[in-house]
């Protein structure tokens, strides 16, 4: 059975938003959520477990008053890729694959964690695993206008048919000629939405971190193209959000109005 891990880096410090991760949602702090949401999905894998990577004495000191696991990682990590394979480094059994689940997320459902750790579990020859959501016509549109005012929101995916991707970009992609006719025929678009969360082969995260910035990472400022640049596959899965659909628009926490969103998000839906 491959031993599967869910790290949760969680920086303390923000210029926005200072001592992030213990910031409270509708009353109860950020990493406590994501937390609980990754316990959710490791439930159903005997042989998964979940852990905080943090810098700070105080978000240890919260996980350890309620019974979170965690372990203090270097303030100086650049990323929480960083961080990650830092938390794992100290581990004496580590984990065949890792999945990074970041401590700002609080609306990843635990189906999509659920739906990467079932991918990695059916098939351990998989490098990377991510997950991707078909947008719907709707949803498109809303994309689209969302991008004449933030052009660099929202990140699609085009795949082969192994759902193995061949590029991501800000811009959308693939481009649609006789658009009218993809949309007579039914309810989805042929544009995939990218969602910021992955899962790494043990061995393919040391290599990852290893490799230099790549060419149209710096371009795009998008970190995965470094590892397609470099012929890592990077294994998309197809998700979506269920009855709670309003969150699929909402990603990371870095600002009081981020935390703003994420509470009606919460108050419009429920929990999960």
């Amino acid at each position: 059975m491959v031993k599967m891990l869910i790290c949760i880096p969680a920086r303390y410090g923000s210029i926005r938003l200072p001592g992030k991760p213990l910031v409270k949602i509708n009353g109860v702090e950020m990493i406590k959520r994501v937390w609980a949401n990754a316990q959710k999905a490791v439930k159903n894998f005997p042989d998964c477990a979940a852990v905080v990577a943090t810098d700070d004495q105080r978000i240890v000191d919260f996980c350890a008053q309620n019974g979170i696991a965690a372990v203090m990682t270097p303030e100086s990590c650049p990323s929480g890729t960083a961080r990650v394979l830092e938390a794992v480094s100290q581990m004496p059994d580590q984990p065949d694959f890792v999945l990074n689940l970041q401590g700002d997320n609080p609306l990843c459902p635990p189906w999509i964690i659920e739906a990467m750790l079932n991918a990695y579990a059916a098939d351990p020859t998989l490098e990377t695993v991510t997950p991707v959501v078909n947008l719907t016509w709707e949803q498109l549109d809303v994309l689209r206008e969302n991008k004449k005012t933030t052009p660099f929101s929202g990140t699609s995916v085009v795949m082969d048919a192994d759902k193995n991707a061949f590029w991501f970009s800000k811009n959308i992609i693939p481009a649609i000629r006789k658009e009218e006719k993809y949309r007579a025929a039914g309810k989805f678009s042929p544009i995939h939405r990218h969602l910021g969360v992955y899962g790494y082969r043990l061995d393919v995260l040391k290599k990852i971190e290893r490799l230099p910035e790549g060419f149209y990472e710096k371009l795009e400022g998008l970190e995965q193209l470094r590892w397609l640049e470099n012929r890592v596959r990077v294994k998309c899965v197809v998700v979506d959000y269920r009855a709670f659909e309003q969150m699929s628009s909402l990603s990371g926490v870095d600002s009081p109005e981020d935390v703003a969103r994420v509470e009606k998000a919460l108050n419009d839906c429920g929990e999960f």
